[in-house]
């Protein structure tokens, strides 16, 4: 059985009113670069803040490393770095944080530190309440790569970097962090950023995972099916969406294409095209056409 890293089962949390949870189950194995998906306000960085100790919820459960967010954050934040708030202490350089910093960690690497402060160009000497929003990200990064950190938590690590910077940053996290075997939780409503480097994905719509899957799996499996035809099935198991324009149905299925295509043909359709999905389709079939009630699919 896979070790998993990040394990949260059934977590519900609210503020007042607003659902930010809702029966959140996630399984980030050890060794994976897992891309978070959502959009803005899914859910994303109210997960992280649970796995951080930063945030109770209401019922569930969560484990970093096995532990108890909460009980043992201690022992979490000497293993995990956690990119998440950019709420250092304001008054400090960068140096100044270089040096407050290391005491805390036994893997601490000042060459690591030197090292990425240099390759993202990070204004060493200037006050982090000074900092541009990319700087302060670029900042808490580097200070999480050279704690030596078995597990990196970003929560939109890219927002505010120019694509210059952005291109050096995820090259850092694969071939830098990931390649060593370590693992990654990137939460992003970035796909085509998240698509480069990630082999496993979760896809979070109203606190609600709707996804979750290795990258190459989703990609074989879900495919996009045209056919004309009368009376043709509205409902099944592999179907996600179903339109009809003009005659023609358009089916998005989970899986089976070629079997669902089949049984098309024996109902007496014209099948007129079957084709893949790539992540951004799938992420707007689940999240962008209000299929908000479609079942979890995992797929081990």
């Amino acid at each position: 059985m896979t070790e998993l890293v990040v394990e949260t089962q059934s977590l519900v949390k609210r503020y007042g009113r607003v659902v930010a949870l809702d029966g959140l189950s996630l399984a980030v194995p050890r060794g994976a670069v897992y891309g978070f998906l959502g959009r803005n306000g899914a859910g994303k960085t109210t997960a992280i803040r649970v796995l951080a100790g930063l945030a109770r919820p209401q019922s569930g459960v969560a484990r970093v490393f096995g532990l108890h967010p909460e009980r043992d954050r201690l022992a979490i934040l000497t293993r995990a770095g956690f990119v998440i708030e950019k709420m250092l202490l304001p008054s400090m350089t960068g140096n100044d944080l270089v040096r407050y910093n290391r005491s805390f960690f036994p893997s601490w690497s000042d060459a690591v530190a030197r090292k990425y402060a240099e390759a993202l160009e990070v204004p060493m000497n200037r006050k982090f309440r000074k900092l541009s929003h990319g700087n302060k990200t670029k900042l808490c990064l580097l200070l999480a790569l050279a704690q030596g950190a078995e597990l990196l938590v970003l929560d939109e690590p890219t927002l505010g970097l120019d694509p210059v910077i952005t291109d050096q940053l995820l090259r850092v996290l694969i071939d830098d962090f990931a390649a060593s075997g370590r693992t990654l939780l990137l939460s992003s409503h970035h796909l085509s950023e998240v698509e480069k480097i990630a082999d496993w994905v979760g896809i979070i719509h109203n606190g609600r995972l709707l996804l979750e899957a290795q990258l190459d799996d989703i990609r074989a499996n879900y495919a996009r099916v045209r056919a004309s035809g009368s009376g043709l099935p509205r409902t099944a198991p592999e179907i996600v969406t179903v339109s009809d324009t003009e005659g023609i149905s358009e089916y998005v299925l989970r899986s089976g294409a070629e079997a669902f295509s089949a049984e098309l043909r024996r109902q007496g359709a014209v099948i007129l095209d079957v084709s893949p999905l790539n992540l951004s389709e799938i992420f707007l079939e689940l999240v962008g056409k209000e299929n908000h009630d479609a079942a979890v699919e995992v797929m081990a």
